[in-house]
């Protein structure tokens, strides 16, 4: 999938959320649908981790002025998404995690899209996650998930 379906996606999405209270983007909802997609290819579960989380949350308040999907080229992996409305954390996480379907273990290759979030979310020797979310000036919403450590190495399978 190219970037402008991948972001007209994420629009289309914003479109059909309803309201919901920032109850349900606790660090929970990362980290549970994050271990949902881990447990499914047998890797051990995230744990949170606030250094990360605050790591995060600063890059994620420099794309409030414009919201651009932009990684920070941090020191961590990192998964990023927007959407209009209110794009929930569990919302973002499927999305990455959406990508299985294009990632053939066999050849470890994505096949017929992207899928490098996914590995990212499943990469077995990541242990630790922060995440955040922010709105933009513009009324999307910027998500941010951090790795630590990092994953997504040429020529290596996440699992």
């Amino acid at each position: 999938m190219g970037l402008t379906k991948f972001l007209l996606a994420l629009f289309l999405i914003g479109l059909t959320l309803p309201h919901v209270s920032q109850a349900k983007d606790g660090h929970l909802h990362f980290l549970d649908g994050h271990n949902k997609a881990r447990a499914e290819v047998g890797v051990p579960p995230l744990k949170w981790n606030n250094t990360v989380a605050a790591y995060a949350r600063k890059y994620a308040n420099t794309r409030i002025a414009d919201c651009n999907l932009e990684h920070s080229d941090g020191p961590y992996g990192e998964c990023i998404a927007e959407g209009y409305g209110n794009l929930r954390a569990a919302d973002a996480v499927r999305m990455w995690a959406g990508e299985k379907q294009y990632y053939d273990h066999k050849s470890n290759k994505c096949v017929g899209g992207e899928c490098g979030h996914y590995t990212q979310v499943v990469w077995r020797d990541t242990k630790y996650l922060g995440c955040a979310k922010v709105k933009c000036h513009n009324g999307w919403m910027f998500v941010t998930c951090n790795y630590d450590p990092p994953g997504n190495y040429d020529g290596e399978s996440p699992y």
